[in-house]
């Protein structure tokens, strides 16, 4: 008999995203936050070369790893089209509705021909927790003195709550000095929420699929 395949949950990294932050099936932690960019083809050789001197002291400045990502998704014009289209049905000129008839055809025509595809560029922030193993040994000790398995399962919950708020505060004041040393050289940045972080991820699981941009 061939191989049962391994259902596709199996191959999702992520257990849960709450509160701004994705939680890892292994409990570490990571925030993502979305940058702009610089077009650095269009600075002079002294303002490149001081971008590249305060992008290295940036680095510099940490005492953890970064991820930086790029995602291209094909332009979302729907909405912008939508819109148009209602202008069209406004419209009372019949010159003008017609003119506007053309240029929602041309703007679709235009960018089905060349897959026009818009670059979102993202920071991911890490935590991870160290001391998941110790936590787990003195929990297995509690375990030996007794007590009801749902006073047992109440209190679990609430150590996993606390430690949860304990590394997330961690986790926050890294994604600050990030935040803060990417201003330094004019890269602006947010923090992306649980719907936005729903969003992103959905679309790296689901790459065939159209999903609108992240606002």
């Amino acid at each position: 008999m061939p191989p049962k395949a391994k259902p596709s949950q199996d191959f999702v990294i992520i257990d849960d995203i709450r509160d701004g932050v994705v939680v890892l099936k292994d409990g570490s932690l990571r925030s993502v936050v979305m940058t702009t960019s610089v077009n650095f083809s269009l600075k002079s050789a002294e303002e490149q070369e001081a971008t590249v001197f305060q992008f290295q002291n940036f680095l510099n400045s940490l005492d953890f790893s970064l991820q930086i990502s790029i995602l291209s998704r094909k332009l979302y014009i729907e909405d912008y089209l939508n819109g148009l289209r209602e202008k069209e049905r406004a419209q009372k000129n019949d010159l003008l509705r017609m003119q506007t008839a053309e240029y929602i055809q041309f703007i679709q025509e235009f960018v089905d021909m060349q897959n026009i595809m818009s670059k979102y560029f993202y920071v991911v922030v890490p935590f991870f927790v160290t001391s998941r193993a110790k936590e787990s040994f003195f929990g297995n000790i509690s375990g030996l003195f007794g007590g009801s398995s749902a006073t047992k399962k109440k209190e679990a919950e609430d150590l996993a709550s606390k430690n949860f708020e304990v590394n997330k505060e961690q986790l926050w004041q890294r994604t600050e000095n990030v935040m803060d040393g990417l201003r330094s050289f004019g890269i602006k940045s947010i923090l992306l929420k649980d719907d936005e972080l729903r969003d992103l991820y959905y679309t790296l699981y689901n790459p065939g699929e159209d999903v609108k941009k992240t606002s």
